[in-house]
């Protein structure tokens, strides 16, 4: 890395460095002769004037074109039991457990992780995000997040970019933190941009990381790209989906107030957090049926800021016990891998979970992947504080956590949906990517 230092840092970078074993040379100084002079051993190689640098190279003039593809709308009939069909999404492979993955890897370097990526009874349940106490006498944290689902590219690659940077927040918030302090990190992997669709959809996407962080205040501070990803097989053009991985990284005051997935007690309330809508395009459920459909999930970032900075303040307030995000497989795989990572059951009651329009399908509203929605777990006697603390958004007690060993979902017309023992769906989730 190149970077820029004041005269008067110096010597304080240069002892940091050597504290760490890095290597670090000054190389260098700026000037205000607007040229660019380089020396090799004393003798000038390079004489250039920044005007030239940045004004004198020929730029390339691209076309671009958005492609809009419209898919065919799903046409199924709803399961009575819609069990098989949770099982299912839990072991698509953008689902499953990472487990296999992460412990190859040490995720716990000097023992200041705080939030791991595998959390619950027996630390293998699915963190939402990674929070690490860098300084030991500080009670500061840092949480790290992600967000991806290309799925939604397929459809439009501008909600897929936005989709991406709501889960990334949505993730901090969810393991208690706030978006006070929150800087993103871009990662394009795109095919052949000379292409003039391949490029409508990267600035559609660029447009979406514009809008959407402008509205969140979370600036991107870096990023990369990887793009031309193509190959030619039997004469046909194969190019990567469209993807972009959202980083994000937030600040957390205090590491004791951090908050995990994984259910705690039973008796405890069940609430969703955010509207569910009919939107099921790019999810997961609609793969398993052999869809993709049209109806990707968007963003309205002012109420979604809103809705995440009122449950930060419930986190603060000591009145969150588990928070999941919801993102693929909607409410009914977030409620799963909060009940088995806790080691606990509960009950959920579909006609209680707030919709912004009529929904009379209960797979509808149990898949579906709205953004900006959490699953939260209150205890009984916190129940008016924290109702008055998100009051002015969209929530609902859905259920109860319990001792009973299973999941049951009760659909729109009270009859029972999903009836789970939670070690079989923790079986499903795990069986794909075994380690």
């Amino acid at each position: 890395m190149v970077i820029a230092v004041p005269p008067k840092n110096i010597d304080e970078l240069l002892a940091l460095c050597k504290s760490e074993d890095v290597q670090v040379t000054v190389i260098g100084e700026f000037t205000n002769d607007k040229k660019l002079n380089l020396f090799y051993k004393g003798h000038r190689v390079a004489d250039l004037e920044m005007k030239f640098l940045h004004q004198g190279i020929p730029q390339w003039q691209l076309k671009a074109i958005l492609n809009q593809t419209q898919y065919p709308e799903p046409d199924f009939t709803q399961q009575r039991d819609l069990g098989q069909s949770l099982k299912d999404i839990l072991g698509t492979w953008n689902v499953c457990s990472k487990e296999w993955v992460i412990r190859q890897y040490d995720h716990e370097v000097q023992g200041g992780t705080v939030i791991k990526p595998l959390v619950g009874i027996t630390s293998e349940g699915p963190s939402d995000a990674t929070v690490i106490k860098p300084v030991f006498n500080s009670d500061k944290g840092v949480i790290v997040s992600n967000g991806i689902n290309p799925k939604y590219g397929q459809i439009s690659p501008y909600w897929m970019a936005a989709s991406a940077i709501d889960e990334a927040l949505r993730q901090i918030v969810a393991v208690g933190g706030s978006l006070r302090q929150v800087a993103l990190l871009d990662n394009f992997c795109w095919g052949d941009t000379r292409k003039p669709e391949m490029l409508g959809a990267l600035v559609e996407a660029a447009q979406a990381c514009y809008d959407t962080a402008k509205v969140y205040e979370t600036p991107f501070v870096s990023g990369k790209d990887s793009l031309y990803n193509e190959f030619e097989y039997e004469g046909k053009i194969i190019a990567i989906p469209h993807t972009l991985l959202i980083s994000a990284m937030g600040i957390v005051d205090d590491v004791k107030r951090s908050v995990s997935m994984d259910f705690k007690q039973a008796g405890d309330l069940v609430y969703v957090v955010g509207e569910t809508k009919n939107e099921l395009g790019g999810s997961a459920y609609l793969d398993t049926k052999g869809f993709i459909g049209n109806s990707v999930p968007k963003v309205e970032a002012v109420k979604a800021k809103e809705l995440m900075e009122k449950l930060s303040q419930a986190s603060e307030k000591g009145l969150v016990k588990a928070c999941h995000d919801c993102s693929e497989g909607g409410i009914g795989v977030a409620a799963a891998e909060m009940a088995f990572a806790g080691g606990l059951g509960a009950e959920i009651k579909m006609k209680l979970v707030p919709v912004n329009e009529k929904i009379g399908r209960d797979d509808f509203i149990l898949f579906s992947e709205s953004n900006s929605r959490f699953i939260v777990e209150v205890a009984p006697e916190n129940k008016e504080k924290f109702e008055k603390t998100l009051k002015g958004i969209s929530f609902a007690n859905i259920g109860t956590v319990n001792d009973s060993g299973k999941l049951e979902v009760f659909g729109l017309n009270g009859k029972k949906v999903v009836s789970e023992l939670i070690n079989d769906l923790k079986e499903a989730w795990q069986q794909p990517l075994r380690w």
